[in-house]
């Protein structure tokens, strides 16, 4: 294995340790980690740019929908059973079809394609800052903001734009913002917030990989 890939192991060792005490501390419902422990796998297959990190994504997508359920973050939780599930079992199928190596042929947006995007993204925002708080969700503005991106995130990782990358790095960042603000009325966020700064970590690996492997794919179609 490489330094990098040695780095990722020991850290999803670390966190697994760190989130495994700090559910014990807080006694935190083993059911309410328990997506946590998946996602430790995920991420690493994530920093790889690896297909099935979509596939094992989408099942645990459900796991996740019920924690969020269970913390009254709708947002969250609409995102992660509606959109994250079968878009994700998507990107799978589609990433399989054009397959490269472990991951995909990757591509990227054009100018008019990103204006419009960023459009369809504010009127989006806006709309959820005005339904969210009518059924009673809490922490609205950053709910809003991370699903939201989350969303875009999916759709253009499906499409294998390389773009997605990017925005996962914004995104991680949102959602570290979000458990910090959650933690003096839900301490037990903790573990959330533990396995967030282990994603980021994965994220910035993720971004760096898919640049390299756009750049070589690049090559070989102009060769």
């Amino acid at each position: 294995m490489s330094k990098r890939d040695i780095f990722i192991f020991v850290l999803m060792g670390c966190t697994a340790v760190l989130i495994t005490a700090a559910g014990i501390y807080f006694k935190q419902d083993f059911l309410n980690i328990l997506p946590l422990y998946i996602s430790l796998i995920i991420g690493m297959l994530q920093s790889r740019v690896n297909r099935y990190a979509s596939l094992m994504g989408s099942i645990n997508s459900l796991l996740y929908g019920a924690v969020y359920v269970y913390y009254n973050l709708y947002g969250s939780a609409f995102s992660a059973i509606l959109f994250s599930c079968p878009i994700q079992l998507l990107t799978f199928i589609r990433w399989n079809k054009n397959k490269w190596e472990h991951s995909t042929k990757l591509r990227k947006l054009s100018g008019k394609q990103r204006l419009l995007i960023m459009a369809g993204f504010v009127a989006a925002l806006v709309a959820m800052w005005i339904i969210l708080p009518l059924i009673g969700s809490q922490y609205v503005f950053l709910d809003s903001l991370t699903n939201l991106l989350g969303i875009l995130i999916y759709f253009l990782t499906m499409f294998a734009y390389v773009e997605y990358t990017f925005l996962m790095i914004i995104n991680g960042i949102i959602g570290i913002s979000l458990y910090i603000t959650m933690l003096p009325e839900t301490p037990e966020m903790t573990t959330y917030l533990i396995f967030s700064v282990y994603s980021f970590i994965c994220i910035v690996f993720a971004f760096l990989k898919a640049r390299k492997l756009y750049d070589s794919q690049q090559s070989e179609v102009g060769k």
